[in-house]
């Protein structure tokens, strides 16, 4: 069953959005992965309503999943699904199996309450290269879209070119996409300083080799300055995670123009570009590096 999509408030007002061509769903890049840490029903019900166009993942973030009713559990992906979404549980999850031998098993339940995701992650156990390449197979082989995640949570760096080898593995192996850590602060981690600033020699060293995977990363970026940044940088189709459900529609947002950070941009844009079809000076303002 599929959820009629409704008709834009002004959609025959405005001239089109400041910032187009964010993909539509069903989408292979602009994918956005939501953090939900303890959404009811009712609450996950009223979000799909608003928002399930934007949405694309939605993960039972750490190992919160655990802790629910079975039957809440399975009320939740059934709605969950039946609004286009896709749900994992989170990557802790995932770990805590894999310590404890568990991981058929965990890919078996997974199935059984009607996951369709799983995330692989190493945040916190030592994960090696052929157990990792395992875990991809085995949830591939049950029918899972698999994300991986690369990056410790306790900031610890991994040097570029390992991040690079990794992420190539990762996706010659099977991976759907592969997400750079972030944590659900955005802080002292991946890409990221102590202060939440992206670290752009850093970003770059990575997409930098990269060229032809690019559109696979997801980059968890849980702030609205990192947001903004990373539109500013790879456009509205680039693939963001960690974001906060209430944010749902401030991102859009951001991707389309609609919002001050990135409606500055176009009006930036739009105005050199007039400048150069009139022969005039072209101004400074904007971001020449961006690839809006």
């Amino acid at each position: 069953m599929s959820v009629q999509k409704p008709r834009l408030a002004w959609q025959d007002t405005l001239a089109g959005f400041p910032l187009p061509g964010h993909c539509g769903k069903p989408r292979q890049n602009g994918c956005t992965m939501l953090l939900d840490k303890s959404l009811g029903l009712r609450e996950t019900r009223d979000l799909l309503e608003l928002a399930c166009d934007y949405i694309d993942i939605i993960k039972l973030t750490f190992g919160t999943s655990a802790l629910y009713p079975e039957p809440l559990l399975r009320d939740k992906i059934r709605l969950i699904r039946f609004y286009g979404v896709d749900v994992f549980p989170g990557g802790t999850l995932f770990e805590i199996a894999i310590w404890q031998n568990r991981l058929e098993a965990f890919l078996q339940n997974a199935a059984e309450l009607g996951f369709t995701g799983i995330e692989i992650s190493d945040g916190t156990i030592p994960l090696s290269t052929q157990d990792r390449r395992r875990a991809i197979q085995s949830a591939k082989t049950q029918g899972f879209k698999v994300v991986t995640e690369v990056g410790k949570k306790n900031g610890a760096p991994i040097p570029t070119l390992r991040m690079q080898q990794i992420i190539a593995d990762d996706l010659e192996h099977g991976a759907d996409r592969v997400i750079i850590e972030g944590r659900e602060s955005g802080k002292g981690v991946g890409i990221f300083d102590k202060e939440g600033k992206i670290k752009e020699d850093e970003m770059e060293a990575l997409v930098h080799g990269l060229p032809a995977l690019e559109p696979y990363l997801m980059w968890e970026a849980p702030l609205k300055s990192q947001q903004a940044s990373l539109i500013k940088r790879f456009g509205p189709n680039v693939n963001l995670g960690n974001i906060a459900p209430e944010e749902s529609l401030s991102l859009e947002a951001l991707r389309c123009g609609l919002r001050g950070d990135t409606l500055e941009l176009c009006l930036d844009r739009m105005t050199t570009a007039r400048q150069r079809a009139s022969g005039g000076e072209v101004s400074s303002g904007g971001n020449p590096s961006t690839n809006l």
